[in-house]
């Protein structure tokens, strides 16, 4: 029976009872007339909010534009460092001068860092003390200019090729989202979310940041949030670097009378636990503010473990045509993929490469890399309408860091993080 010959008989029933003096009857009158009513309600209610068979979504995946060219796949350099430092000019560090954390990076074969002190500590002021500092001058290592913006609702990284005006992005650090974002635009820097999930998570708006620290510090198990916040960021189609930083604090005592409680961690996070290695244009600060930007990152546990590099042949003639960070158009074909262990990495011990599409585990490679750089092929087809990412875990058999000899304790057997390869990827988002 149809809903309104249904409603038609319910109403005959109800008018037929209320004739009756009989008390039970009026009662049920009663109940079936309330009941009559609602379920009027909800039939008018549905009817009103049912989609039209004509309704178009107007946000629906649809064929991407024409996208920016693929950059050089060979005529680029790889850099390592570390992103996220601080020096005894934040007040929460203790025997580490700008002078130490240059000649430690410099010794195990660092080629940029940046310094990100707590700008609050200084309120704002990060150029006449972090930058003038007359420690903060190195030869043969890149120095990008930067600190950390910290605020009560979490804290970021920016990175700089140049001096900016880092007081003016301390200054609106209370205010809302679209005004510090119109500051950073004015500025031309780089911002990027720090530590996104636990204490001192990121509280502001994804929009207006260029990357994400999905490793901070060598405790990796602490990370598997900030992955997940990344995986969402991505997933709803924000092209976000993911990016390490040690967020080391102490350093080495002088001598025993200097020592603090913390100066243990000396020995667990330092510099480059973890390390972050950007694909260059060339050996300058603006290339590798440029390289982070656009995505063409690798992260190791340390710099002396094996640089996990993801690429990609798209038109099957044997050449790779793309790498981690790049966006292309997908053609609806099967695309071969690569990855590969630079460096460092063991031919005895089996690795593991654990494929994550869309922000979903997709598939495993469990393998005894062989061969002079280590390699693993798959083949998978990219949606041609809509947006798809590839990014790679790599865990397996640590690498030794005898400078910081007891990172590995806290790393496990994390190996290394790659960022995306990405297809469909709209760059006006």
């Amino acid at each position: 029976m149809g809903v309104y010959p249904l409603l038609n008989v319910l109403w005959i029933s109800a008018q037929k009872y209320m004739i009756f003096k009989n008390t039970k009857n009026r009662l049920a009158a009663v109940v079936a007339v309330t009941f009559l009513l609602v379920f009027m309600m909800v039939c008018t209610v549905g009817t009103s909010f049912a989609q039209s068979p004509t309704h178009i979504n107007p946000w629906a995946p649809t064929e991407v534009g024409p996208l920016p060219p693929v950059a050089s796949m060979t005529n680029g350099v790889w850099l390592k460092g570390d992103l996220h430092l601080h020096s005894n000019h934040s007040t929460d560090a203790s025997n580490n001068s700008v002078a130490k954390i240059i000649a430690f990076s410099k010794s195990v074969g660092m080629d940029y860092i940046c310094i990100t002190d707590h700008d609050n500590h200084v309120r704002g002021d990060v150029a006449h003390n972090t930058w003038t500092d007359p420690e903060f001058k190195a030869d043969g290592l890149l120095l990008l200019y930067g600190g950390e913006w910290t605020t009560t609702r979490g804290h970021g990284n920016v990175f700089s090729s140049r001096p900016y005006d880092h007081q003016r992005l301390y200054d609106v650090r209370d205010q809302r989202d679209v005004v510090v974002g119109a500051v950073k635009k004015e500025l031309d820097i780089h911002l990027s979310a720090n530590h996104p999930s636990g204490k001192d998570h990121f509280g502001f708006s994804y929009d207006m940041v260029n990357s994400i620290e999905v490793w901070n510090s060598a405790v990796w198990p602490k990370n598997a949030n900030a992955i997940m916040i990344w995986d969402d960021m991505l997933s709803s189609g924000r092209k976000l670097t993911g990016r390490g930083g040690s967020d080391s604090h102490h350093g080495t005592p002088d001598s025993p009378d200097k020592a603090t409680k913390n100066s243990i961690q000396r020995t667990a996070n330092y510099v480059g636990t973890p390390t972050t290695w950007v694909y260059a244009t060339d050996r300058s600060t603006q290339a590798v503010v440029d390289a982070l930007t656009n995505g063409r990152v690798s992260i190791s546990a340390n710099p002396y473990g094996p640089r996990v590099e993801f690429f990609a042949d798209i038109d099957g003639d044997g050449k790779m045509d793309m790498m981690m960070g790049d966006n292309v158009k997908a053609t609806g074909k099967p695309v071969n993929f690569r990855v590969q262990l630079t460096g460092k990495a063991r031919t005895d011990t089996a690795y593991t490469v654990n494929l994550i599409k869309n922000g979903n585990p997709y598939k495993t490679f469990q393998t005894t890399l062989t061969g002079k750089i280590p390699t693993v092929e798959f083949t998978d087809t990219p949606t041609l309408i809509g947006r798809t990412f590839y990014r790679l875990e790599v865990t397996g058999p640590s690498t030794a860091y005898p400078e910081v000899p007891n990172s590995m304790a806290l790393t496990g057997n994390m190996v290394g993080l790659s960022n995306p390869i990405y297809f469909n990827f709209d760059p006006n988002f």
